[in-house]
């Protein structure tokens, strides 16, 4: 999901963000859709470019960018960086992406990975809809949507995944029931032996539970990587359920190598030069989320 500026949120199930404020519908653009769902008001936006850009309120922040028809056209910088997960996956077969938005990144990793089966769970039914009628969205035998909660669905999940990408987001954050250890743990275990998990969250400036959550990964996993994201305010984590370390330089040849291979617009190694951080030997000060949320525990906001 995206804005104007660079916006983006995390937790109940279903949805995308990237640090972004913009004004709402300004002369060169139109409102193509405003409907009040069960959990936001879902807007689709469309400037003279052709861009289409989703929101879950007036003037809030951009939960995804889309040209149709270009699933390479990747605007919001969190979308390039989410990919840094290939780095890590040893051929992955089937993945799952929590959290849909206007489709950007499964889009874009179906347009490289065909054969790759692709999940993607979202709890707002409108959000899917829209996804379908106005951001070019389209399932076929290897990309699927579901509508469910992300923890509910992953709970019962009965298949393995080599990739989970958690990207849901409200209006506000990334709902608390997809941030605590409990949430996290049904994650691992909906992993292959080899599999890992790529999370975005908003950074510090925005989001009072930025340690809190990154404490809390470093408690289900032995390893975790925390991209800086050049240009945004979002963070990717990579949460590996295995010791072992992969230096800077080593995550950037395989990011470049990776991106020349599947013929990538951008260079993943960037990515990695830009913002690695080897966040297992890292000190956060923070409790670990956990299911039943603390008396006056603060709610993380967006900017």
């Amino acid at each position: 999901m995206h804005r104007a500026k660079w916006s983006r949120t995390l937790l109940p199930l279903g949805i995308v963000a990237v640090l972004a404020i913009c004004a709402f519908a300004p002369a060169d653009e139109k409102v193509l859709y405003e409907k009040d769902s069960p959990y936001n008001t879902v807007i689709v936006i469309e400037d003279e470019a052709g861009l289409r850009t989703l929101q879950f309120e007036r003037d809030g922040a951009i939960q995804s960018v889309v040209k149709v028809g270009d699933p390479d056209h990747l605007v919001l910088p969190y979308a390039r960086a989410m990919p840094m997960g290939l780095v890590y996956a040893e051929k992955p077969e089937r993945i799952l992406i929590v959290g849909l938005g206007g489709g950007t990144v499964p889009g874009f990793l179906h347009k490289h990975f065909p054969k790759m089966v692709i999940d993607v769970v979202d709890i707002d039914p409108d959000v899917v809809d829209v996804a379908r009628r106005f951001f070019g969205f389209k399932e076929d035998a290897t990309l699927r949507a579901f509508v469910d909660d992300g923890r509910g669905f992953i709970e019962r999940s009965e298949g393995l995944y080599d990739i989970i990408f958690l990207d849901a987001f409200d209006r506000e954050n990334i709902p608390y029931h997809l941030a605590t250890r409990e949430f996290l743990a049904a994650v691992r275990r909906a992993l292959t032996p080899k599999g890992i998990v790529v999370g975005n969250i908003w950074s510090r400036y925005s989001n009072p539970l930025y340690d809190a959550m990154v404490r809390t990964y470093q408690d289900v996993y032995e390893q975790l990587y925390v991209f800086d994201v050049l240009g945004s305010g979002n963070k990717i984590l990579v949460a590996i359920p295995r010791k072992g370390k992969m230096e800077r330089a080593e995550v950037a040849r395989r990011a470049r190598e990776i991106s020349k291979r599947e013929g990538f617009r951008f260079d993943m190694g960037d990515v990695a030069a830009y913002g690695y951080n080897y966040a297992t030997e890292m000190t956060f000060r923070a409790e670990v989320l956990k299911d039943k949320q603390p008396a006056g525990q603060a709610k993380a906001k967006s900017p």
